[in-house]
């Protein structure tokens, strides 16, 4: 794969969900595999509050890359919870919203990222401990 490449491709989990069709996990596991990925959270997040532009994006959330916000706003257009939009303008302007799906979704998120802000602390002092107590055993 090139540098440059940011073409969605498609997952074992994408074409045959679970490996069984009847399986009662099927299909929730790549949806949190989306939902619960890092960047993803991040994204649904500033899109909750209005459509951004990619930059804005970008400078929203630190620590993405070009290419990974890429590759994570086409991944939720797939998922049908952001939508694209281009304006035929010089140059042509490009911006991302949350669909109604991923409206919906908000909510859920706001409230980890918020759980997440509260809870840091504590669990960075779980983390400090438990590496005292399990020297080596570093599993970051």
């Amino acid at each position: 794969m090139s540098l440059t490449h940011t073409a969605v491709t498609p997952q074992a989990a994408d074409l045959d969900p679970c490996g069984q069709p009847e399986h009662p996990d099927c299909g929730i596991r790549d949806v949190l595999d989306r939902v619960g990925d890092k960047w993803s959270v991040l994204v649904i997040v500033e899109l909750a509050g209005g459509p951004r532009r990619f930059r804005q994006l970008q400078r929203a959330i630190d620590g993405i890359s070009q290419r990974m916000l890429t590759l994570t706003v086409r991944r939720l257009e797939r998922d049908g919870l952001v939508q694209r939009t281009v304006y035929p303008t010089v140059p042509a302007q490009v911006d991302y919203r949350l669909t109604e799906t991923g409206a919906s979704l908000t909510h859920l998120v706001k409230a980890l990222a918020d759980w997440s802000l509260i809870h840091r602390p504590a669990i960075a002092d779980a983390r400090h401990a438990y590496d005292r107590q399990h020297p080596g055993h570093n599993i970051h």
